[in-house]
């Protein structure tokens, strides 16, 4: 087991990320020498990021490390960020997001005091921020309903995690230790492997907690996100890619000997996942879209042989599975109907 330096690891995946990534790495700079920072400059071409991560290396040479690497998108920055980390916890902030001082202070409190007492944590929730500064909009996720709250828990004592309330790497610490007994590699050159992040080193954790506190400030509003319709559109391939690693790496079995709660919310998650799928599949219109929505499910069909009749039923119900001209329509407006709820584009 590798000995720890600092308390917690922060990555910074960066590409092209010279106008926001200062302000990034400047929120977290706030953590001292508890924390380590590694800046990922994944094969950066157009801008200063290379310049700028070594410039934070040199400056404060205690706590940042610049890392260049060629291009292999967010998910090989992550990756990179696991295996050269030192810090006992481990978090990905992405270089156009940023975290709140006083949230981040109250965790790092935490975190030495899980040390002081010996108390061993394999992950840390707190709740995020939407931040769409553009429009001056701000939507708070929260597990209050879901989980308990300031003190340790197992999944037996998980509740009921609401449509817009599932993990995502924007709310998870997770124990370096418990990334790296997963193996979880994320691939590269592809989107949406923060759902990845998210759920396969789940099995690998036992001890939990839940600080209900806005920590990290997730930037929504810039037009080449990822979680922008028509790019999500446009890499549909790579987002069934994801779904496909989830559903390989999910073995009822196992998640059942740590707790049935644990099952339940994966599989829960799988079917979000596939929702999202079968909408904008269906959105599109087009023959070769509709055959992908007809392997997606044979896909699941094949590897999750338990969940396929319950996720299957589950999408059964939906108006925008609805045959011919209308399912298209249908799954569109159910869609921008999403957005305005739960505010997530």
């Amino acid at each position: 087991m590798k000995k720890h330096k600092k308390l917690i690891t922060f990555t910074i995946p960066c590409y092209n990320s010279e106008e926001y990534m200062r302000h990034s790495i400047d929120s977290i700079l706030i953590g001292g020498e508890d924390v380590e920072i590694i800046i990922i400059d994944d094969g950066s071409t157009k801008d200063k990021t290379a310049e700028i991560a070594d410039e934070y290396q040199e400056k404060y040479p205690t706590i940042c490390r610049a890392v260049h690497q060629e291009n292999g998108g967010h998910g090989a920055g992550v990756n990179m960020g696991i295996k050269l980390a030192t810090g006992k916890y481990f978090k990905v902030v992405d270089s156009d997001d940023w975290v709140d001082e006083i949230a981040y202070r109250k965790i790092i409190e935490q975190l030495k005091e899980f040390e002081t007492s010996g108390t061993n944590i394999d992950l840390l929730i707190c709740n995020y921020v939407y931040e769409k500064v553009t429009e001056g909009i701000q939507k708070v996720v929260n597990y209050k309903k879901a989980l308990p709250s300031n003190q340790l828990f197992s999944w037996d004592d998980i509740g009921y995690f609401g449509p817009n309330e599932f993990f995502i790497m924007h709310s998870l610490i997770y124990k370096t230790q418990v990334l790296w007994d997963s193996k979880v590699e994320l691939p590269k050159h592809t989107f949406y492997v923060d759902s990845i992040f998210a759920t396969i080193p789940l099995k690998y954790t036992r001890n939990l907690y839940y600080m209900p506190v806005d920590f990290y400030r997730y930037y929504i509003g810039r037009d080449d996100q990822s979680v922008n319709t028509d790019i999500l559109m446009k890499r549909i391939d790579q987002y069934i890619l994801v779904n496909t690693i989830i559903c390989e790496n999910l073995n009822i079995e196992e998640t059942d000997a740590i707790s049935p709660k644990l099952t339940h919310y994966i599989y829960r998650f799988i079917r979000i996942l596939s929702l999202i799928a079968t909408i904008f599949l269906k959105m599109s219109g087009t023959e070769e879209n509709e055959q992908k929505r007809k392997d997606y499910w044979a896909m699941i069909k094949r590897i999750q042989p338990k969940l396929y009749p319950r996720i299957r039923l589950y999408m059964g119900n939906l108006p925008g599975n609805l045959p011919g001209p209308l399912g298209p329509r249908i799954a569109s407006k159910s869609y921008d109907l999403s957005k305005v709820i739960f505010k997530f584009n």
